[in-house]
Parts: structure tokens; C-alpha cells; sequence
């Protein structure tokens, strides 16, 4: 199945400089991270990785399959992203590594007190709402993830800053290097309060909302009864939401709608109109556009993707 939102593809190694043909390394430091590519030209199972700093690896050639965490072992591929606390081992298996088709990877170790620094800044200016104040902090309970649009334009920035000659290029890498991190943060904190939603519905006010989404998503949701219902005018709730969570709450109820879609789909009975309607999509075409620029494919080619398992 066709993962969306992959990297940019990165040059390989030329063969005369390969000092390894397992997880070869390539380092690009700069003051607050270290970026690392690695590439794998051989099948080869159970490789041991750690880092000492937090890390957020993100594919772009290939497949690995991932042991972590003491967790059942996963496909990382091409449009994905792990990440992994300091001081904690990867093993990783390479099953189709070969010359003509090797694994790439990126492995951006992050410095901890930059982490801090950036958490920190995350609990003194994004508390505003007393009701759900909490400590924002990076979590594990999404340790791997579809890369949205966002998060792949800044890894891709990130990539291209690290490795340019760039005299300011400190500069910039810190700029997207907190941005990532706070989306980071904020999408773990959705992920949370989401799961919390149903069993917790009344609990705060995050809960409420997201709960009332989830009961409504098949049926038009007003933004104005949103925030009625959060006690906000437009503009508050606009800026509390996307503080909270980090996308607008237009972009979490297309989102939900999408991933509802998608398990529609998997029913070959379902036509793609009966599907945008059961998902409370009123235009046919608005649901194929934007399923297509979430996806990456349209939802017939994802039906078609589907049918063939």
C-alpha cells in the first residue's frame, strides 16, 4: 500500500566511499543536532543501534524491520517516522537489502537540553487554557507514524540545512528543529486526549470537544457550535485548538473523516460516493481532492489497492 508524504529522495553513497555495506554512516553536526544517513547494501537481521540523545529516524529508501521497546517487531518504510528515547537500543533486521536496492535512513539526534529548552518554552506559553493546563512533555505512546505534510517538509528542511554549507545554517535548523519538536509534542497530546475521549467524555473541556467530533463526524459540524460548546468565540477557540494540538480543528475533523473513509473502502460494495456521504462529506469531489493530498492516491486507487489483498 502506498505510503503518502515520503522524503526527498537523498544521494547515495558513491561505492568508492562506502566503509561499510551495513548501516554505512554519514554525520552532519551542527550545535543542536546531529543529523545522521545511514544506507544498508545487504541483507543482513538483528543489528543493534543506540544513540545517547533522543532520536527521530525517518525512512526514505528500502524496508527495516524494527525491534523496540520490547514490542512485537514492525515494517519501517519509505514515509515513516520512529522516534526513540536516549540510551534506548534498536535491533534491526534488513531483510531485501541488496547493491541495487538499498535501505536509507536519516537519524537526527537531538540534544537534550534543547529538548528541555524547547518543552519549557511549550509550558510557559501554551498553558493559557487553566482548565486543561498540563505538562507538556515528549511522550512514547506514538513512537511510530505516517509522516503528515507537515512533519515531512520539515525533516526535508532539516535534511537540506545540515547538509549545506550554509554559514547560518545553526540558525535555521534551530528554527525547524523546535517547530518539529512542538508538532511532535502536540500530536502525542492529541493521540492522548482522542484515546481518552470516549471513556472520558465530560472530563475537561479537550475531552468534550473531540468526543463530540467523534459522535457527529458523519453529520455536518458547525465551527459555531464548536465553540458554543467550548464556552469561546471564533478566534479563541481557533487559537486554543490549534495550541492544544497543533492543526486547526477544520484539518483534525477531515482528518478523522479520511481515516474513517479509508476503513469504508476496504468494502467492495461501497461505491466512492456512498463512502464520501457516510464519512459527512456533502461534495464528492472536495472528498476525492482532499483524500488525494492526504494519501497520496486517490480513494479508487485505494479501493483497488485494497480489493487485491
Amino acid at each position: 500500500m502506498p505510503v503518502r508524504n515520503h522524503l526527498n529522495k537523498i544521494d547515495l553513497t558513491h561505492p568508492k566511499y562506502l566503509q561499510t555495506l551495513v548501516e554505512n554512516r554519514r554525520v552532519f553536526n551542527l550545535n543542536n543536532c546531529e543529523l545522521n544517513v545511514f544506507e544498508s547494501y545487504q541483507e543482513t537481521y538483528r543489528v543493534p543501534l543506540t544513540f545517547n540523545d533522543f532520536v527521530i529516524t525517518s525512512m526514505v529508501r528500502g524496508k527495516k524491520v524494527m525491534h523496540l521497546f520490547d514490542k512485537p517487531a514492525f515494517d519501517y518504510l519509505p514515509g515513516e517516522t520512529v522516534i526513540v528515547p536516549a540510551d534506548e537500543t534498536m535491533v534491526i533486521d534488513f531483510p531485501e537489502a541488496q547493491a541495487d536496492n538499498p535501505t536509507q535512513c536519516i537519524a537526527l539526534a537531538v540534544d537534550g537540553r534543547y529538548i528541555t529548552d524547547t518543552v519549557n518554552y511549550l509550558n510557559t506559553y501554551y498553558n493559557s487554557d487553566k482548565e486543561n493546563e498540563h505538562s507538556w512533555k515528549l511522550q512514547f505512546n506514538q513512537y511510530h507514524f505516517d509522516n503528515d505534510t507537515e512533519v515531512t517538509d520539515l525533516i526535508n528542511k532539516l535534511i537540506r540545512v545540515c547538509s549545506s554549507g550554509d554559514i547560518a545554517k545553526n540558525i535555521y535548523a534551530d528554527l525547524n528543529l523546535k517547530e518539529l519538536l512542538i508538532r511532535l509534542v502536540q500530536s502525542q497530546h492529541l493521540l492522548q486526549v482522542s484515546t481518552e475521549a470516549d471513556a472520558n467524555s465530560n472530563h475537561t473541556r479537550l475531552h468534550f470537544i473531540l468526543n463530540y467530533i467523534h459522535e457527529q463526524l458523519v453529520n455536518k459540524i458547525e465551527v459555531n457550535t464548536l465553540c458554543r460548546k467550548a464556552y469561546m468565540g471564533r478566534n479563541q477557540f481557533f487559537k486554543w485548538f490549534k495550541e492544544q494540538f497543533g492543526v486547526t480543528p477544520l484539518d483534525y475533523i477531515n482528518r478523522e473523516r479520511i481515516k474513517l473513509s479509508k476503513q469504508l473502502l476496504s468494502n467492495k460494495n461501497s461505491s466512492i460516493s456512498e463512502v464520501a456521504y457516510e464519512c459527512g462529506f456533502t461534495d464528492v469531489n472536495y472528498f476525492i481532492r482532499l483524500f488525494k493530498k492526504t494519501e497520496g492516491i486517490t480513494p479508487g486507487a485505494y479501493k483497488e489497492c485494497m480489493m487485491e489483498k
